[in-house]
């Protein structure tokens, strides 16, 4: 049981990964490579999320104090997965303050949108859409909204890792992941009425994409 009495996600790897940290702590090289590859896809993909074509380079930085900070790390692997997931952020955010711009969400890898776990009817809407309509729609969420769900189904995060890398409170996050995942659902449900009759709904249900709430 995580945090705020919610049931913590564990990630299919997440005991190979706590067990590759442990030995990188004792010196392995081979084991950090290990964890670098279990955790990097989903952390390039938020990063993707936050600084677009940049990514690779802020990953790169990001994994350079991750080296450097090992020995303090304490936890298993989903712990290792949340505290590498707050070092990215905040080298995402210098990196956005360098270029003073604000966080976007840019496009993300392929599989960005596999999401884990029981599905609610929203989910369930977004495991339809193609890889480029789920991109587009990720991309018309708002700020907050938009890191919560890349997080919690890009990261592999649950609700309190979550908020503890957002520096925000568990609830706060899950109604954020909530309204995000409901708002993409709402935007697909736009997306077909306008197929089917030319134009989106009104105010009352789903708007087409680009629309602002």
């Amino acid at each position: 049981m995580g945090q705020g009495g919610e049931p913590r996600r564990a990630q299919p790897r997440d005991g190979e990964l706590g067990a590759a940290v442990a030995r990188a702590q004792d010196g392995d090289e081979t084991a950090f490579a290990v964890a670098y590859r279990i955790v990097q896809p989903g952390l390039l993909g938020y990063l993707r999320g936050l600084v677009g074509e940049d990514a690779e380079d802020v990953a790169a930085d990001a994994w350079l104090e991750i080296a450097r900070d090992l020995g303090r790390f304490q936890g298993d692997g989903a712990g290792f997965r949340g505290w590498t997931a707050t070092i990215a952020r905040h080298r995402a955010l210098d990196h956005l303050r360098r270029r003073r711009v604000r966080p976007r969400i840019a496009p993300l890898e392929q599989d960005a949108l596999e999401l884990p776990g029981r599905l609610s009817t929203h989910d369930q809407a977004l495991e339809t859409l193609s890889t480029e309509r789920a991109l587009d729609l990720l991309r018309s969420l708002p700020r907050d909204q938009a890191e919560a769900v890349l997080l919690r189904v890009v990261v592999g995060l649950d609700g309190p890792a979550a908020a503890r890398v957002l520096g925000k409170r568990p609830g706060a996050v899950r109604t954020a992941a909530h309204r995000g995942l409901k708002r993409l659902a709402r935007n697909l449900g736009g997306q077909g009425a306008a197929q089917e009759g030319g134009e989106g709904v009104t105010d009352d249900g789903p708007r087409t994409l680009g629309e602002s709430t």
